[in-house]
């Protein structure tokens, strides 16, 4: 986005006589100040206020600018002008060893649900990246049998249920969590015992 062209007039100075307006020919003070140029934001013109809004109004950050510069200076000031890296990069993937990160009171590694991920040697196997999330939602592990599936959605139907739930608004999202979790995963599963099916 293109910085703010002009600020409120600075107080007078009595010891200083005012600026001139630097439009030509204008004979009142220059009390409001805007930028030279896009690549001097921080060298000022003085205007009074109605020749700051001319000035204002025929500001063109972008002017003689390619798409291609115009494109890179969008994308730069999405990050504040900052190097950005993508997901995963830099070691973001990685998990931290439990010897550097210690955890005394378990909230981290030493929970249920952090356990196995803390010790990939006991690991059965690992889950399809698409459907982490969704296993995380009903608190199942991969690999997954229907049966397993089924039972664990008919668990959680019921204890989110709204008329288990007195109409709480918090149980009725996270039945959706878990209708959504319950339908991809199945989908996978189905998917994945078609070809047997057919052959019987």
């Amino acid at each position: 986005m293109p910085p703010r062209r002009g600020t409120a007039p600075e107080p007078a100075d009595p010891d200083h006589p005012p600026r001139p307006c630097e439009s030509p020919g204008c004979p009142n003070p220059g009390e409001y100040r805007a930028p030279r140029s896009r690549t001097s934001l921080n060298e000022y013109r003085w205007f009074c206020l109605p020749h700051v809004r001319e000035y204002n109004a025929a500001w063109d950050y972008y002017k003689g600018m390619g798409p291609n510069e115009i494109e890179a200076n969008l994308r730069a000031d999405t990050a504040w002008q900052r190097p950005t890296w993508p997901l995963g990069r830099l070691g973001g993937s990685r998990r931290f060893d439990p010897e550097f990160l210690r955890d005394p009171l378990g909230l981290l590694y030493d929970t249920p649900l952090h356990a196995k991920r803390a010790r990939p040697a006991e690991r059965k196997a690992e889950a399809p990246p698409e459907l982490r999330a969704a296993l995380d939602v009903l608190g199942l592990e991969w690999p997954l049998e229907p049966p397993a599936l089924r039972a664990r959605y008919k668990e959680l139907a019921k204890r989110y249920h709204p008329d288990a739930n007195g109409g709480d608004r918090g149980a009725e999202d996270k039945l959706k969590d878990v209708n959504r979790a319950y339908s991809l995963l199945r989908q996978r599963l189905g998917r994945g015992r078609a070809a047997p099916a057919a052959a019987e």
